[in-house]
């Protein structure tokens, strides 16, 4: 009785392990395809489609059509300035961050002016005290021609007075002009918007020591952006200003029309080219510095087109309906731009071929 428990202990080690491998083997080739129905190779004739008078047509021939040559180009800003300090003083605060809209007009930078203040007032007593001598002064003049009429004192008296009276006159004169220039220089405590726009970036914190001519904020114009390109010079001496040719965008996926404005009329030695200013109309979207294709005209090129109608799709492929001895063959073809329902065949048909549309 215990010699057959270890006979059936000893038959279920050796069967579990088989079994198991065959349902691994099993499972192996249904994955594998073997259990599934074998098509030997051979053409689909699934492939071909009698036409039927129904089926309209169209012949390919080739088109002149105009090329363009793309030029590498950047977005940029007609208007744009870089806000400095006209003095040496600590900013006290400044009202804007980057990407921030101001209007011209707009305090964009208080400077400290506790120093320009006291400048400004010691002028403004300057004056002051210049006004009562020159009163004076005035006064003795009259005085002295009053007196000369009636010979009651000398000519040098008179001389005397008179070159005292003009003396106070230029020394008033020059004291308000520096009165006039101290007022100047606090103004220069407010940092003004010169234009209308969008800060681009500042440089500076409020506590920082502004100094003459070191950038504090820039700014520019979003009105003004327009399109810039160096091209070269064979393709540049056939451009002319007013002239209207495309811009394509590729980050933004489109294609917007400019007018040249500036053609700048000397080359660059090291690239032998020209820049080129195309004027765009404002895009919410664009910013200066972002990436553009000038599309210049360059002659007329030879091409094949199709009705964009003609044109089927398999995943990412694309393929045309071709007549072929009264039957439709599927052809797959390599496509470039489409303009006006119609589009570029780079390759997979040839002049002469006729495609089924719709």
């Amino acid at each position: 009785m215990t010699h057959s428990k270890a006979e059936k202990s000893t038959i279920q080690k050796i069967l579990i392990p088989v079994f198991a491998l065959a349902i691994l083997l099993f499972m192996v080739a249904w994955l594998a395809g073997v259990f599934n129905e074998k098509v030997s190779p051979a053409i689909n004739d699934k492939t071909n489609t009698t036409i039927t008078d129904s089926h309209s047509t169209f012949i390919i021939t080739p088109k002149e059509i105009p090329f363009f040559e793309p030029v590498a180009a950047s977005i940029a800003a007609k208007q744009a300035t870089i806000i400095s300090s006209r003095v040496l003083a600590r900013i006290e605060h400044i009202d804007v961050r980057a990407s921030d809209m101001v209007k011209k007009g707009d305090l964009l930078i208080q400077l400290e002016q506790s120093d320009l203040q006291s400048q400004m007032l010691q002028a403004q007593e300057n004056v002051n005290a210049m006004q009562a001598r020159y009163k004076e002064a005035k006064q003795n003049l009259e005085r002295s021609i009053k007196l000369f009429k009636e010979k009651l004192i000398s000519e040098f008296e008179l001389d005397k007075n008179r070159a005292a009276y003009h003396t106070l006159q230029a020394e008033l004169t020059a004291a308000k002009q520096a009165l006039s220039q101290t007022k100047t220089t606090l103004s220069y405590a407010q940092l003004i918007a010169p234009i209308s726009g969008r800060i681009v970036d500042r440089f500076a914190e409020p506590g920082d020591t502004a100094q003459p001519g070191v950038k504090l904020l820039s700014l520019y114009n979003p009105l003004s952006l327009r399109v810039e390109a160096q091209v070269r010079e064979q393709l540049a001496l056939t451009l002319i200003n007013g002239q209207t040719i495309e811009i394509e965008l590729p980050n933004m996926n489109r294609i917007i029309t400019g007018k040249i404005e500036e053609i700048v009329p000397a080359a660059n030695t090291a690239s032998r080219s020209f820049l080129v200013k195309v004027h765009i109309d404002y895009h919410e979207s664009l910013l200066p510095g972002m990436y553009a294709r000038m599309l210049i005209p360059s002659g007329k090129k030879s091409t094949l087109v199709i009705p964009t109608n003609s044109v089927a799709h398999v995943g990412q492929l694309d393929f045309v309906w071709l007549k072929s001895d009264g039957e439709a063959q599927r052809r797959f073809v390599r496509l470039g731009k489409e303009k006006l329902g119609m589009v570029t065949v780079i390759s997979g048909l040839n002049s002469g071929d006729e495609i089924l549309i719709d």
